[in-house]
Protein backbone atom coordinates (compact mmCIF):
# COMPACT_ATOMS: atom_id res chain seq x y z
CA UNK A 1 0.00 0.00 0.00
CA UNK A 2 1.19 3.48 -0.56
CA UNK A 3 0.52 5.87 1.48
CA UNK A 4 -0.41 10.07 0.38
CA UNK A 5 -1.37 13.13 1.65
CA UNK A 6 -2.44 16.54 0.11
CA UNK A 7 -0.67 19.52 0.58
CA UNK A 8 -1.11 23.31 -0.20
CA UNK A 9 -0.16 23.65 -3.88
CA UNK A 10 2.26 26.57 -3.43
CA UNK A 11 2.65 26.96 -6.81
CA UNK A 12 -0.30 28.34 -7.89
CA UNK A 13 -2.41 31.38 -6.84
CA UNK A 14 -5.91 29.53 -5.84
CA UNK A 15 -6.52 28.81 -2.50
CA UNK A 16 -8.25 25.39 -3.28
CA UNK A 17 -5.49 23.91 -5.37
CA UNK A 18 -3.63 20.98 -3.40
CA UNK A 19 -1.03 18.43 -4.39
CA UNK A 20 -0.27 15.24 -3.81
CA UNK A 21 2.85 13.68 -1.88
CA UNK A 22 3.27 10.52 -1.78
CA UNK A 23 4.84 8.20 1.41
CA UNK A 24 6.27 4.74 0.77
CA UNK A 25 5.93 2.01 2.98
CA UNK A 26 9.16 1.49 2.82
CA UNK A 27 13.00 1.64 1.22
CA UNK A 28 15.40 -1.25 0.47
CA UNK A 29 18.95 -0.53 1.15
CA UNK A 30 21.09 -3.58 -1.11
CA UNK A 31 21.34 -5.41 1.99
CA UNK A 32 17.40 -5.36 2.77
CA UNK A 33 16.69 -5.96 -0.57
CA UNK A 34 18.63 -9.58 -0.17
CA UNK A 35 16.70 -9.88 3.01
CA UNK A 36 13.48 -9.66 1.66
CA UNK A 37 14.72 -11.65 -1.81
CA UNK A 38 15.89 -14.91 1.16
CA UNK A 39 12.43 -14.03 3.35
CA UNK A 40 10.15 -15.07 -0.01
CA UNK A 41 12.23 -17.87 -0.58
CA UNK A 42 14.68 -19.20 -2.81
CA UNK A 43 17.16 -22.25 -3.33
CA UNK A 44 19.91 -19.98 -3.43
CA UNK A 45 22.37 -18.82 -0.25
CA UNK A 46 22.77 -15.08 0.49
CA UNK A 47 26.36 -15.41 -0.76
CA UNK A 48 25.36 -16.64 -3.89
CA UNK A 49 22.78 -13.96 -4.68
CA UNK A 50 25.37 -11.05 -3.57
CA UNK A 51 27.91 -12.83 -6.07
CA UNK A 52 25.40 -12.51 -8.58
CA UNK A 53 24.00 -8.75 -7.70
CA UNK A 54 27.44 -8.27 -8.34
CA UNK A 55 27.96 -9.60 -11.93
CA UNK A 56 24.98 -7.93 -12.65
CA UNK A 57 26.11 -4.41 -11.20
CA UNK A 58 29.30 -4.83 -13.09
CA UNK A 59 28.30 -5.84 -16.07
CA UNK A 60 25.49 -2.71 -16.34
CA UNK A 61 28.60 -0.56 -15.61
CA UNK A 62 30.35 -2.24 -18.44
CA UNK A 63 27.89 -1.97 -20.66
CA UNK A 64 27.31 1.89 -20.07
CA UNK A 65 31.49 2.54 -20.10
CA UNK A 66 31.69 1.38 -23.40
CA UNK A 67 28.63 3.08 -24.71
CA UNK A 68 25.98 0.10 -24.82
CA UNK A 69 21.84 0.43 -24.24
CA UNK A 70 19.97 -1.91 -22.06
CA UNK A 71 17.16 -3.18 -22.40
CA UNK A 72 16.12 -5.37 -19.62
CA UNK A 73 12.20 -6.22 -17.95
CA UNK A 74 13.25 -3.71 -15.45
CA UNK A 75 14.79 -0.59 -17.03
CA UNK A 76 15.78 0.71 -19.99
CA UNK A 77 18.72 3.36 -21.14
CA UNK A 78 19.80 5.45 -23.46
CA UNK A 79 22.22 8.07 -24.13
CA UNK A 80 21.68 12.27 -24.64
CA UNK A 81 24.44 15.17 -25.05
CA UNK A 82 23.42 18.71 -24.00
CA UNK A 83 24.94 21.53 -25.08
CA UNK A 84 25.67 24.04 -28.12
CA UNK A 85 27.67 22.49 -30.84
CA UNK A 86 29.03 25.53 -33.25
CA UNK A 87 28.49 23.88 -36.37
CA UNK A 88 28.53 21.08 -38.26
CA UNK A 89 32.47 20.38 -37.77
CA UNK A 90 32.33 21.22 -34.17
CA UNK A 91 33.33 18.12 -31.67
CA UNK A 92 32.26 17.32 -28.12
CA UNK A 93 33.92 19.14 -25.30
CA UNK A 94 33.77 18.32 -21.65
CA UNK A 95 33.80 21.94 -20.97
CA UNK A 96 30.55 22.87 -22.88
CA UNK A 97 28.63 19.46 -23.64
CA UNK A 98 27.68 16.88 -20.87
CA UNK A 99 26.80 13.28 -21.39
CA UNK A 100 23.62 12.00 -19.79
CA UNK A 101 22.50 8.73 -19.04
CA UNK A 102 18.57 8.01 -19.34
CA UNK A 103 16.92 5.44 -17.02
CA UNK A 104 13.24 4.53 -17.84
CA UNK A 105 10.64 2.07 -16.86
CA UNK A 106 11.39 -1.41 -17.75
CA UNK A 107 8.08 -3.82 -18.85
CA UNK A 108 7.87 -5.01 -15.29
CA UNK A 109 8.33 -1.94 -13.49
CA UNK A 110 4.92 -0.68 -15.98
CA UNK A 111 3.33 -3.75 -15.13
CA UNK A 112 3.72 -3.20 -11.05
CA UNK A 113 2.91 0.32 -11.42
CA UNK A 114 -0.52 -0.51 -12.42
CA UNK A 115 -0.91 -2.77 -9.46
CA UNK A 116 -0.02 -0.19 -6.70
CA UNK A 117 -2.91 0.56 -4.25
CA UNK A 118 -2.73 3.89 -2.70
CA UNK A 119 -4.75 5.32 0.42
CA UNK A 120 -4.98 8.97 1.67
CA UNK A 121 -3.33 9.44 5.27
CA UNK A 122 -3.66 13.05 6.68
CA UNK A 123 -0.41 14.91 7.61
CA UNK A 124 -0.35 18.26 8.93
CA UNK A 125 1.51 21.54 8.34
CA UNK A 126 4.49 21.33 10.66
CA UNK A 127 3.45 23.53 13.45
CA UNK A 128 5.56 26.18 15.08
CA UNK A 129 6.58 25.02 18.80
CA UNK A 130 8.78 27.44 21.48
CA UNK A 131 10.94 25.45 23.39
CA UNK A 132 13.21 27.83 25.77
CA UNK A 133 13.75 31.29 25.94
CA UNK A 134 16.91 32.56 27.01
CA UNK A 135 17.61 36.25 28.27
CA UNK A 136 21.39 36.34 27.11
CA UNK A 137 22.00 39.60 29.48
CA UNK A 138 20.74 37.58 32.60
CA UNK A 139 21.50 34.48 31.93
CA UNK A 140 17.99 33.86 32.72
CA UNK A 141 16.22 30.91 30.81
CA UNK A 142 12.03 31.10 30.65
CA UNK A 143 11.54 33.46 33.65
CA UNK A 144 13.06 37.18 31.92
CA UNK A 145 13.46 39.45 29.70
CA UNK A 146 16.14 42.52 29.47
CA UNK A 147 14.99 45.18 27.39
CA UNK A 148 17.44 46.37 24.78
CA UNK A 149 19.01 42.86 24.95
CA UNK A 150 19.13 40.14 23.20
CA UNK A 151 16.61 36.98 23.70
CA UNK A 152 17.64 33.71 22.11
CA UNK A 153 14.96 31.26 21.34
CA UNK A 154 14.65 27.88 20.53
CA UNK A 155 11.94 25.42 18.88
CA UNK A 156 10.90 24.12 16.35
CA UNK A 157 9.95 25.50 13.12
CA UNK A 158 10.02 28.84 14.38
CA UNK A 159 11.97 30.63 12.10
CA UNK A 160 10.18 33.79 11.46
CA UNK A 161 9.41 34.31 7.31
CA UNK A 162 6.13 35.34 5.17
CA UNK A 163 5.14 38.31 3.70
CA UNK A 164 2.14 38.73 5.71
CA UNK A 165 2.42 41.59 8.17
CA UNK A 166 1.06 39.76 11.20
CA UNK A 167 4.30 37.41 10.65
CA UNK A 168 7.33 38.17 13.08
CA UNK A 169 8.39 37.68 16.90
CA UNK A 170 5.89 39.76 19.60
CA UNK A 171 5.82 40.38 23.04
CA UNK A 172 2.37 40.42 24.51
CA UNK A 173 1.66 41.99 27.36
CA UNK A 174 -1.45 40.68 29.93
CA UNK A 175 -3.43 43.41 28.34
CA UNK A 176 -2.97 41.65 24.60
CA UNK A 177 -1.03 44.69 23.66
CA UNK A 178 1.59 43.63 21.16
CA UNK A 179 5.12 44.75 20.39
CA UNK A 180 7.34 43.72 17.48
CA UNK A 181 11.15 43.10 17.92
CA UNK A 182 12.29 45.03 15.01
CA UNK A 183 15.96 43.49 14.22
CA UNK A 184 15.98 39.75 13.89
CA UNK A 185 20.00 38.99 14.85
CA UNK A 186 19.68 35.15 13.99
CA UNK A 187 16.50 33.20 12.30
CA UNK A 188 16.79 30.14 12.03
CA UNK A 189 14.57 26.79 11.67
CA UNK A 190 15.14 25.85 15.32
CA UNK A 191 17.12 29.17 16.87
CA UNK A 192 15.92 32.85 16.84
CA UNK A 193 18.28 36.07 17.57
CA UNK A 194 16.26 38.88 18.39
CA UNK A 195 17.22 42.25 19.85
CA UNK A 196 14.39 42.93 22.71
CA UNK A 197 12.45 46.12 21.98
CA UNK A 198 12.44 49.20 24.63
CA UNK A 199 9.40 47.07 26.89
CA UNK A 200 7.77 48.53 30.25
CA UNK A 201 8.42 46.63 33.50
CA UNK A 202 5.67 44.18 33.19
CA UNK A 203 4.79 40.38 32.54
CA UNK A 204 4.96 39.57 28.89
CA UNK A 205 4.30 36.14 26.73
CA UNK A 206 6.77 35.94 23.50
CA UNK A 207 4.80 35.25 20.18
CA UNK A 208 5.86 33.67 16.86
CA UNK A 209 3.66 34.25 14.21
CA UNK A 210 5.43 32.64 10.80
CA UNK A 211 4.87 31.03 7.43
CA UNK A 212 7.47 28.84 7.57
CA UNK A 213 6.98 25.06 6.40
CA UNK A 214 10.87 23.84 5.21
CA UNK A 215 10.19 24.73 1.99
CA UNK A 216 8.05 27.16 0.38
CA UNK A 217 5.75 29.43 2.11
CA UNK A 218 2.45 28.41 3.96
CA UNK A 219 0.08 30.54 2.79
CA UNK A 220 -1.62 31.00 5.88
CA UNK A 221 0.58 32.23 9.06
CA UNK A 222 0.84 29.26 11.90
CA UNK A 223 0.87 31.21 15.10
CA UNK A 224 2.56 30.02 18.50
CA UNK A 225 2.91 31.55 22.36
CA UNK A 226 5.17 30.28 24.39
CA UNK A 227 3.68 28.80 27.46
CA UNK A 228 5.52 30.79 30.26
CA UNK A 229 5.14 34.00 31.66
CA UNK A 230 8.22 36.55 31.72
CA UNK A 231 9.21 38.85 33.67
CA UNK A 232 11.10 42.44 32.29
CA UNK A 233 14.15 42.96 34.45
Amino acid sequence: MLNYSLHENLLTERTDDYAAQAHASAVYTREQFISLMLQRGTLVTKTDIVAVLNNIEETVAYIIENGGQLNLPLFNTSFSISGVFEGAVDSFDPNRHKLHVNLHKGTLVRDAEKLVKVAKVNTPSPQPQILEVRDSVSGEVDTALTSGGVVEINGINIKISGDEHVCGLFFVDEGNNEIKAVTLVSNKPATVFAIIPELPHEDYRVKIVTQYSGHRDLREPKTTVFNRVLKVL
